[in-house]
């Protein structure tokens, strides 16, 4: 039996709740409906009247052109036969080109389709466009001589942003055609001016081309979005234009609408209160149940969690850890929760460093990065863990102590050590190679000193044989050999050093020495290749903290290439540049060849991986030099030579 305290509160039946709630919801629903049904009858009332006055705006205009089309027709015989007008057929004109008429222009062309004369005068001032000068048409004249019967025109503009239109009407006497009379319409005449008043007051009328652009209306004020509209073709004159008519907005009656709001208003507040009401019961209901199915949820989410978390007071004692946790340390939460520093899956071996650590982070210094450190598993074996510290505030908004996130990174650290072992192997496959290719040529120039020491030798014995030795002469030999053996040396000396494998150290040392070391190692390639070296390195020392075979690796690479751009270029232009330069803090080695360039294709993928334009080469020179570059802080590009060929730039940090 359960206490008073924990004993639920008895449930409510759900219709008691729905029923007020669903009477409200109908009555609303009833006036939603009859509002609707008011208004969508007023609608179709107003669209019936819309299309009404649309048919007779339309039979309007038809009967305002049919009357101008025969009147047209009547008075052209005469204005066709006679060089001088009668004066009915003068008051006839007048009469058509009355503002009501639409008409503001007669012309009438010969049987030639010359213009004989117009009311008024005959000008293409006013057109603008391709109308200029192409007014009357040709065409349409043509046209309406082969079918008999008046023939409209396309729209046209004119100067003051207005448009106009022609009908073209033949005149025949028999079946003679002695010449054509052309109207030209305004759209404002005909559409616009002379719509009544009372048409204007109810509806905006406007003319449209065939692309939809809006050419003329009776109102520069647009009508408000709305459905009350109509559209019809404007035929004639036809091609494409269409005349939209659009109700303006009917005013709005307040009085219903207000007693309507006010209805839906406190029907909605009714029903407000009985929701809030209802939840109020259920919340006091179910509050219990949920502050246990939150602990359990947060108590499963802390559970499933493969980060480890760790919380501490302010003065460094465990407060709480997970499961994760527990997992990557070994040790139990019972052994963990209250352990003061040091702490038990401190290492040993780094015990001064993870204490300076801890220290930290309690100040209050914690990196927003994180920080690796090495933690001693139960079992002894080492852990490599990256650390998130944050502060813990508690509902007051004080700091009760720190939260750290742990990541067991142990896998990623052996997995960048292994990479990095890989990466230094591959450098130095990739010098070996180097060598290889220069296998040949360092044979040749080893066998000069050679043979010499071999021939001095020789010398030297047959003097001591024949006992004519002069002391002199064999002090002469000897240092001839020696400077030859010691040449022999330092081509080994540059080799050995150029292919060993060993860690990268870093040391400060000067590039323009390592540059020269580099171009004495490849200098027999590039003699033999009869290439011409020209050196331009810096006046004074260039310092630079790196590992000097890498640099020495990077130069051989980039001569090399340079070299093998060079195949096939004259012997005029067998020329590579190098040279050193100090831009502020930053020293610069550049290698310049007149070979055959960098296309496109190639430059974008240069540097990657196994990309080579060479028969013979692997493709991983290039993007070892970058490596290296980025090893040591620095960049490797490239660029056009102006000269024809490509600059290699590589840019290193001054040391400090």
């Amino acid at each position: 039996m359960p206490s008073p305290s924990t004993r639920p509160l008895p449930s409510t039946p759900a219709w008691y709740w729905r029923l007020p709630s669903l009477t409200i919801g109908l009555m609303l629903l009833a006036i939603i409906a009859l509002v609707w049904m008011t208004r969508h009858f007023d609608d179709e009332k107003q669209h019936e009247v819309l299309i009404n006055d649309v048919l007779w705006m339309e039979q309007d205009l038809r009967f305002r052109l049919d009357r101008n089309e025969e009147q047209l027709a009547q008075i052209g015989s005469e204005l066709l036969a006679t060089q001088s007008m009668s004066p009915r057929t003068e008051a006839s004109l007048e009469q058509l080109l009355k503002p009501d008429s639409g008409l503001v222009q007669i012309l009438w062309l010969d049987a030639n389709d010359k213009t004989i004369a117009a009311r008024p005068f005959a000008s293409d001032d006013v057109l603008v466009g391709e109308a200029r000068g192409a007014i009357p048409s040709n065409e349409t004249n043509r046209l309406a001589r082969a079918v008999g019967r008046p023939i409209y025109g396309p729209t046209y503009p004119v100067i003051g942003g207005h448009w106009r239109f022609n009908v073209h009407v033949p005149i025949f006497v028999g079946s003679r055609h002695t010449g054509t009379v052309v109207g030209v319409y305004s759209l404002q005449q005909l559409v616009v001016r002379e719509l009544p008043w009372w048409f204007s007051e109810r509806y905006r009328v406007s003319v449209h081309d065939p692309d939809g652009k809006e050419i003329a209306a009776k109102s520069k004020v647009a009508a408000q979005a709305s459905h009350q509209q109509y559209t019809i073709p404007f035929d004639p004159p036809g091609y494409g234009l269409t005349l939209k008519v659009t109700a303006y907005k009917a005013p709005t009656r307040w009085v219903p609408v207000l007693l309507i709001s006010a209805m839906i208003f406190l029907g909605g507040v009714i029903v407000w209160s009985l929701w809030q009401l209802r939840q109020h019961t259920l919340g006091r209901q179910a509050a219990e149940q949920a502050l246990r199915s939150e602990m359990a949820f947060r108590k499963a989410m802390e559970d499933s969690l493969l980060t480890g978390l760790r919380a501490r007071d302010t003065t460094g004692k465990i407060t709480y850890v997970n499961p994760a946790f527990c997992r990557m340390v070994g040790y139990s939460e019972k052994e963990l929760l209250g352990a003061m520093p040091p702490m038990p899956y401190w290492d040993p071996e780094h015990l001064e460093r993870t204490q300076a650590i801890h220290d930290g982070i309690l100040a209050g210094s914690a990196p927003r990065e994180g920080v690796e450190i090495h933690f001693r598993h139960k079992d002894g074996h080492a852990i490599d863990m990256l650390i998130f510290e944050a502060p813990l505030i508690d509902t007051t908004g004080e700091q009760t102590g720190w939260m750290g996130s742990f990541l067991d990174i142990t896998a990623q650290t052996a997995a960048e050590a292994l990479a990095r072992q890989q990466e230094e192997r591959l450098h130095a496959t990739s010098r070996l190679i180097t060598m290889g290719e220069m296998a040949s040529t360092l044979a040749h120039e080893l066998n000069q000193p050679l043979a010499a020491i071999s021939s001095y030798s020789a010398g030297c014995l047959n003097r001591l044989d024949e006992g004519r030795a002069d002391t002199d002469e064999l002090h002469d030999i000897i240092s001839k050999i020696t400077r030859q053996a010691r040449r022999a040396g330092d081509i080994i000396r540059r080799v050995h050093d150029f292919v060993r494998r060993s860690e990268p150290k870093r040391e400060t040392i000067d590039l323009n020495a390592v540059l020269s070391e580099a171009i004495g190692l490849i200098d027999p390639d590039v003699r033999k290749r009869g290439v011409e070296l020209q050196t331009h390195l810096a006046d004074r020392p260039l310092p630079v903290n790196a590992d000097p075979v890498m640099l020495e690796q990077v130069a051989v690479n980039l001569i090399r290439n340079g070299m093998d751009a060079m195949r096939d270029a004259p012997g005029a232009r067998r020329t590579i540049r190098i040279e050193t330069l100090a831009d502020g803090d930053t020293l610069i080695f550049r290698v310049t060849d007149w070979g055959r360039g960098i296309d496109e294709d190639a430059a974008r993928r240069i540097f990657d991986p196994f990309f080579t334009t060479k028969d013979e080469g692997m493709g991983m020179g290039l993007n070892i030099c970058r490596s290296i570059a980025e090893l040591h802080g620095g960049r490797l590009g490239f660029e056009p030579n102006p000269e024809g060929g490509t600059i290699f730039t590589f840019s290193l940090p001054l040391a400090s």
